[in-house]
C-alpha cells in the first residue's frame, strides 16, 4: 500500500512564509544582542579606572566580559 502526499500551493506558501519569518526573527535577535553588547561596552568604557577596580575589572578585560556576558534583557 502506498501513500501519496500532494502539497498544495497554500501549503508551500505557508512553509515559505514560516522560513522567512524565522530568518527575520534570527536576524532581529542577533541585532538586539549586538545592541546590548554595544551598550554594555560603552557603559564599561565610560567608567574610570578606579570605578572599574571597585567592581573587580581591568580595562583590558572589558572586551572579554562583553563577549562572555549572557545576553539577558531585563525588559523582556
Amino acid at each position: 500500500m502506498s501513500t501519496t502526499h500532494i502539497e498544495t500551493e497554500s501549503e508551500q506558501t505557508s512553509i515559505s512564509t514560516r522560513r522567512a519569518t524565522n530568518l527575520l526573527r534570527r536576524y532581529f535577535d542577533a541585532f538586539c544582542a549586538w545592541r546590548i553588547r554595544h551598550s554594555l561596552r560603552a557603559t564599561l568604557d565610560d567608567l574610570s579606572d578606579r570605578e572599574l577596580r571597585d567592581i573587580g575589572v581591568t580595562r583590558g578585560e572589558i572586551d572579554y566580559l562583553v563577549r562572555a556576558a549572557p545576553l539577558v534583557d531585563a525588559r523582556r
